[in-house]
């Protein structure tokens, strides 16, 4: 009966504690899931913001701009824009002409930026894309219109009318290039001009910039042949730093050419910058989450020790034992791994697809996601090695530290 007892009492012990190593082992497998799903989310939310940025400052900035290294403007026979259409990858070429300028609509003045361009800046910065109402067109029979940015628009309190064949038209005052203040004469040129649409890209542009044709802003300039910038549009199959130095040494020294990453160089990098922080501080996190599984070893070592000795008595050395725990460990990390991969893309994958989640401050937009194979590839690599050291080391210190002959003895 007392055998009995004591059978039955350590049996219990021994599950007991078997519950709680399974507990924390779960508990391990579960800290690790969650940091590998976060790591996936978050990254892909980052990436997700990253194109967002791309698709409102780099449509409007184009793949490249061509400036003067000496001054403003220059003249553009100076500049072989046939030429540089001639380039391997570079899909379309517009002038531009830049000034700033005095609208009036009403009883309401504004200051803004007229961009003089081309027609084909229309198509280079996907314009009907960024399209609140209206049509973007530059010219309507042959009469020259704005395209306007939504909040400068807002400004003049102009609007797009429904009513087919009515415009909202808009004064333009442009100061003389040559001109003088003198009594009676007016120091501006001035010239109506009809609202064919409202644009959207990002704050700056939709406050301060109006994009008219490069002939009508040419004529209220007085340029004559005088240019301000030359945009250019690559290929996206090409590589876009061996195009600019193509049309950097085809320019030479004279002129300065920028990519729009370039041009946007502060917001890409502080994205980038943001993206390495969160990445470093979910790594930490995972590492944390982790000690569980050395809590979980360590558990399972001491619980295990009168197996170990017996499987020493019968011929297994360190090595062997090590390996059994060290795999042990590898089996929760990669549990863990896998379903932290599972849940993270089909949270990214749904939210990308289906768009679950909207913008805080931008209804019925939903929050972009984009999850990246590279992605895939950083975070699983990542976390594996992470899985690898914190399994290797506990066991490699557990069986080194491991006295055999006291746990033979007290078998």
């Amino acid at each position: 009966m007392n055998v009995a007892r004591f059978i039955a009492r350590r049996y219990s012990k021994a599950k007991k504690t078997r519950n709680v190593i399974n507990l924390i082992s779960s508990i391990s497998v579960v800290g690790i899931a969650v940091s590998t799903a976060a790591l996936i989310i978050l990254l892909s939310a980052f990436n997700g913001i990253e194109q967002m940025v791309i698709k409102l400052y780099s449509d409007f900035d184009t793949s490249l701009t061509v400036r003067s290294k000496k001054s403003k403007t220059f003249n553009q026979d100076f500049i072989n824009i046939e030429g540089i259409n001639q380039i391997l990858g570079i899909d379309n070429v517009s002038r531009a002409l830049e000034e700033v300028v005095i609208l009036r609509l009403g009883d309401k003045w504004v200051h803004a930026k007229m961009l003089g361009v081309d027609s084909s800046f229309l198509e280079m910065s996907h314009m009907d894309n960024h399209l609140v109402d209206g049509k973007g067109v530059l010219y309507e029979d042959d009469v020259p219109q704005a395209i306007f940015g939504a909040t400068l628009l807002d400004k003049l309190d102009g609007f797009i009318p429904e009513i087919e064949g009515f415009q909202e038209e808009v004064v333009f005052n442009v100061p003389l290039r040559e001109g003088k203040i003198r009594l009676g004469k007016n120091p501006f040129n001035v010239q109506i001009v009809p609202v064919s649409a409202r644009m959207n890209f990002n704050r700056e542009v939709n406050a301060e910039y109006v994009v008219v044709p490069y002939d009508l802003a040419n004529e209220l300039l007085d340029y004559d042949r005088d240019i301000t910038a030359v945009f250019i549009d690559v290929n996206d199959k090409f590589n876009l730093k061996k195009v600019k130095n193509q049309v950097q040494t085809f320019l030479g020294e004279d002129f300065e050419v920028k990519t729009n990453f370039e041009k946007n160089e502060l917001i890409f990098k502080t994205s980038q910058t943001e993206r390495l922080i969160v990445f470093f501080i979910l790594v930490f996190i995972f590492i944390l989450a982790s000690f569980n599984l050395i809590a979980s070893i360590t558990m399972l070592f001491v619980e295990k020790r009168k197996d170990i000795a017996t499987l020493f008595s019968l011929g297994a050395d360190k090595k062997m034992i090590f390996n059994i725990f060290f795999y042990e460990g590898l089996m929760i990390v990669g549990k863990g791994i896998i379903i932290g991969l599972i849940l993270g893309y089909v949270v990214a994958l749904g939210q990308y697809y289906f768009g679950f989640v909207e913008m805080p401050s931008i209804t019925g937009e939903a929050f972009p996601m984009y999850p990246m194979w590279k992605d895939f590839f950083i975070i699983t690599g990542s976390v594996s090695i992470l899985g690898y050291i914190i399994s290797y080391f506990p066991s490699k210190i557990l069986v080194n530290r491991y006295n055999l002959h006291n746990s033979i003895k007290h078998l």
